[in-house]
Parts: structure tokens; sequence; C-alpha cells
């Protein structure tokens, strides 16, 4: 992918090498526990919660962390394709959806990051929390796509970031909340089907991003589509649950199989068009 000597997104929190044992926003528990007593006594505790807040904001931008040169790199390319995300959503927004796009933010962490969604590791995987609308990517992750998963290639982390910022776009159509309202009207089973066609519409959306990223800035170079494909086949429910299990459960699928992942992308990728992406109309997947 070319992304070398271009501009990175101003969108992005670096929080590698700090501690998560913080609630979301940075405010410790003592703070929490200050400002309930000040509620009780009469007072205002939004200010204890505010200040502090901005304090620890404050502190963490401050506070340098520990990485490897290799990493800096790394985080230097995803604040890239983010950017890369931006001038595409910034553009298709208004003209395919008539609404105006509003930028993600991307948290860089190490280890273990606090959400609006609650803690999570490094284990977890890159994810998008709908709650603070934020992608959060732990950089290890890039080794593990190549090692774990056998899908190496920056296009490869390219399709994992543009399809977290898919969720944000989903988040942004209400999508996303129609999907979550369903949650407790129907069995595990229906709304793991549900899930797999949220799923699989961000990869559709991935590959709409492709698309016009490449149009616009001319990113592709020879094998990043087949590495971005490799990265889907790789991920696929199925592929995964036979590596780990030895054998495959449909009934638990969340985020579709691999041909079918791969397929929604290039489907993305050739057309171009959001309106191609209705994965809950589609009578097959």
């Amino acid at each position: 992918m070319r992304w070398q000597g271009r501009q990175g997104s101003r969108n992005v929190e670096d929080r590698r090498g700090m501690s998560a044992g913080r609630v979301a926003g940075g405010v410790g528990i003592g703070t929490l526990v200050l400002a309930v007593l000040i509620y009780f006594l009469g007072g205002d505790p939004s200010q204890v919660v505010n200040n502090a807040a901005r304090n620890a904001q404050q502190q963490q931008q401050q506070r340098p962390a520990q990485t490897s040169q290799q990493d800096d790199q790394l985080a230097q390319f995803v604040s890239v394709v983010l950017k890369d995300t931006e001038d595409v959503w910034n553009r298709l927004f208004p003209e395919q959806v008539g609404k105006r796009y509003q930028e993600p933010n991307l948290v860089l962490f190490s280890g273990q990051v606090a959400s609006a969604c609650g803690h999570a590791s490094a284990a977890t995987g890159p994810f998008y929390c709908p709650g603070d609308s934020k992608l959060y990517i732990d950089l290890s992750f890039y080794q593990e796509l190549k090692q774990k998963f056998e899908a190496p290639g920056d296009f490869a982390m390219a399709y994992v970031v543009a399809h977290e910022v898919a969720h944000h776009v989903q988040n942004q159509l209400g999508i996303t909340q129609q999907v979550q309202s369903q949650r407790k009207r129907m069995s595990q089973k229906e709304y793991n089907q549900l899930s797999v066609r949220l799923e699989l519409q961000a990869d559709f959306l991935a590959g709409v991003w492709a698309h016009h990223a490449h149009k616009m800035k001319n990113i592709l170079e020879e094998g990043d589509v087949e590495e971005a494909l490799n990265a889907a086949h790789a991920i696929g429910d199925d592929r995964i649950q036979k590596k780990s299990r030895g054998y495959v459960v449909p009934d638990s699928f969340t985020h579709g199989t691999s041909e079918q992942r791969m397929r929604w992308f290039m489907k993305g990728l050739k057309t171009g068009d959001m309106k191609q992406g209705d994965t809950f109309a589609a009578r097959t997947l």
C-alpha cells in the first residue's frame, strides 16, 4: 500500500504504555467517591469530575510512552489509513446518504485499555465502541495477524482498520442501534445471525472505502487486494473454529464465514456504492 509521506489523522489518541486502571475518561475511583459525597452534601459533583478528567487527560498527553521504532512506524501507518477513511467518508456521506460524517477517534493502546464499553485487553483484538465512538487497537495485533492468522501485509492491517471504521459508519447511520435493540427480543441463535449481517456489511463498507481511496489517492499496489482477502479469509468464523476446536458450529457464528467475508469485501471494492451493501435485506449471504 502506498502510504509513506502522506498526512496522518489528527484523531489519534496514543495511550501506549499507559495504565488502564482508570475508568473511562481518566477519572479515578477516589474522584467518584468524592463526587458522591459532595452530591449528598448539596454541592455540584460535576465540577470535581470534569476537573479530574481534564487533569488526567493533560497528564496522559504529557506522559511519554516507551515505544519501539517499529511500533512508531506502524502507528504512523495506522494514522495515515485513518486519514484516508476520513477523506473517503467525508465525501461519500453527503453524496450517497445526504448526511455529514462525524470522524471517530482511534485509540492506540498496549496491553489493556478502558473504554465506554468496558475494559479490554490486547487479546480482544481491534474493536469499535459505539458508546464513545472510538476505535481501539493494540498494535501487537499486526504481529498476530501475520503469525497466528497467517495474513501478513500492510493492506491486511489497513483492511482491519477500515472494517472497524465501517462499524462507526454503521453507528452514524443508526444501523448499530437497530441491531442492538433486538438483543432482548430474540434467541441467541437469531441474534447471532443479525450480528453476522452487521459484520458482513462492515466488510462491504471496508471494500467501498478501498474503492474510493484508490480512486482518490492511488493507494493500491500489486498484491494489496490479495492481502485484504487473505485477512478476511483468516478471520472467518468457520476457519477460526475449525483451527481452534477442530469443528464448526454455524449457529454460533457472529462474523460470517471466510467465503462470505471475502465476497462482501469484494462487492464493496468493485461497486463503491453504499446502497448495494444491505446485508440485512439479502436473502442469501
